[in-house]
């Protein structure tokens, strides 16, 4: 079987278990996701959640999170960790939104990779979610678990990304990455993923937990 093929035989099977799979984090307004995004950095979708829910009360505009007090901002976004460096990029990357791209985020890789704390994953999230653009978010989930189906043997997350925008049909590479995100929750977890009864195994290469 060809690369490209598994892979959609792959998504065609993950449709089938999560038909519905979506980012976790809640939002209204694209800036608001860039946000809750730059928050989920070393921290659960759920404690960002819980965060954003009175923070986007707290600031309900764009202009409002850039021009917050710097102090301020720390102490509400504190509960999600590395709260002075996540703090100051939400500043300035509301900033640089605001005054250089009109308010709008930007829709494209390059610019959006000019904004404070934005890396490709990130950029990635935006272009697939706010825009409908093909794009791989290449977290912990999707790196370990595209290895164990032979889509890539790479693990640097730009490189899997690489490999992944080579087979994945491109209109449902943005799915794919939530849906193997729920996947790794449920099933094939790090140390302990439950093969038996997986919607994947024939698809799965490594030998470790192949049966």
């Amino acid at each position: 079987m060809k690369i490209k093929e598994k892979a959609a035989r792959i998504c065609d099977a993950l449709d089938k278990v999560y038909p519905d799979a979506a980012c976790s984090l809640v939002y209204t307004h694209p800036y608001q996701l860039m946000i809750a995004t730059r928050l989920s950095a070393q921290c659960t979708d759920a404690r960002v959640n819980i965060v954003t829910k009175t923070l986007f009360e707290k600031y309900p505009t764009l202009d409002a999170f850039a021009d917050a007090d710097l102090a301020v901002l720390e102490e509400d976004v504190k509960p999600c960790g590395f709260f002075h460096t996540k703090a100051k990029s939400i500043i300035e990357m509301c900033q640089r939104v605001r005054d250089v791209y009109g308010g709008k985020v930007p829709d494209n890789m390059d610019d959006l990779l000019t904004l404070s704390g934005i890396g490709r994953k990130t950029a990635n999230l935006l272009l697939g979610d706010v825009y409908g653009k093909p794009s791989v978010v290449t977290d912990t989930h999707c790196i370990r678990i595209s290895g164990r189906l032979g889509l890539t043997k790479r693990h640097a997350p730009e490189h899997v990304e690489e490999d992944l925008r080579k087979v994945l049909p491109p209109e449902r590479s943005s799915r794919y990455c939530h849906q193997i995100v729920q996947f790794g929750r449920d099933t094939c977890k790090a140390q302990k993923p439950k093969c038996e009864g997986c919607p994947l195994a024939e698809y799965c290469v490594d030998p470790s937990f192949k049966k």
